[in-house]
């Protein structure tokens, strides 16, 4: 059998298998295959049971067969979702709250995030820091006093924001705001300065070194930070249950709960099939942008 020698300083050499290097190698892959296949099961498992009860009529289902199989396949829950004039307002109302939010988050984050990484002023360090842990404030303290600002609005104002989809677009951007800055902070300040420094030497504003040098650069960036305000203000459940009611300015992730769910009686197969539908756009997503996703976090995580 082959062998390689290895110098040990201490006292003469030692011949080292490659029989043994290679036995360990595959032992390491058989466990990496074994960890990955357990992943796969347990993280596959529910959205590919929520496809098969999609595809099952409300007959088979409660005949509660073997829940893994489909004896009779029907699109039925599909088509009467699709053509229901109440799921597709729920699908509307979600479009509109998502791209104003996205569209609101991603300016601020990266006038904030540029200001706060690259125009230093007094205070701008911890001003980034406050702006971060007002991240990690978790809703469920926060919309018990935005209700009550906003029944304080009407009383005073006469505006009613309560019951109303806009609502959503004044609250879903104290979720995404935070975060996305300090993912643009990051990756902000992993740009060299000598590169603005030298627009500004050429005469180039502030606003003319954001738009012609930072914002293609950092693309990645501001890519990472779109999906996730996307992926928030899409599937937000807490803010649109307590802020919005009639069925006319639900979201789909409350709408499909209380348009689905009567009293007691549970439409399993509708129920699945509207959560396969709304869990769609953020795959789509995630799954052509994930590369821009992970380099985005990365560098924002780790830079600064």
């Amino acid at each position: 059998m082959a062998t390689a020698t290895t110098i040990d300083k201490s006292g003469p050499s030692r011949p080292i298998s490659h029989g043994s290097m290679s036995q360990d190698r595959r032992r390491a892959l058989l466990w990496s295959y074994f960890f990955l296949v357990v992943f796969v099961i347990f993280f596959l498992t529910p959205p590919v049971y929520m496809l098969i009860t999609s595809l099952k009529s409300s007959t088979e289902i409660a005949g509660a067969r073997n829940p893994w199989w489909v004896f009779e396949p029907t699109l039925m829950n599909y088509q009467t979702l699709l053509t229901s004039t109440e799921f597709l307002t729920f699908i509307l109302n979600s479009s509109m709250v998502s791209i104003i939010v996205v569209s609101v988050t991603m300016i601020v984050s990266v006038l904030a995030a540029f200001a706060l990484s690259r125009m230093r002023f007094w205070g701008s360090a911890t001003l980034a820091t406050g702006i971060f842990l007002c991240y990690l404030i978790p809703e469920t303290l926060l919309f018990i006093p935005l209700f009550k600002m906003f029944a304080v609005v009407n009383e005073f104002t006469g505006i009613q924001l309560l019951n109303k989809w806009y609502v959503l677009v004044l609250v879903y951007p104290t979720l995404t705001v935070p975060f996305c800055t300090w993912i643009m902070i990051g990756y902000f300040a992993s740009i060299p300065k000598e590169l603005d420094e030298a627009a500004l030497i050429d005469g180039a504003t502030y606003m003319q070194t954001l738009t012609k040098i930072f914002i293609p650069v950092a693309l990645p960036g501001i890519i990472a930070a779109t999906i996730f305000a996307f992926t928030v203000s899409w599937a937000q459940f807490l803010y649109p249950l307590a802020f919005t009611t009639s069925s006319d300015q639900l979201v789909l992730p409350v709408g499909i709960v209380t348009s689905l769910i009567k009293g007691d009686v549970y439409n399993w197969g509708q129920i699945m099939t509207g959560a396969l539908i709304a869990a769609a756009p953020p795959l789509v997503i995630y799954a052509f942008l994930m590369d821009y996703y992970i380099a985005g976090l990365t560098a924002g995580a780790t830079k600064g």
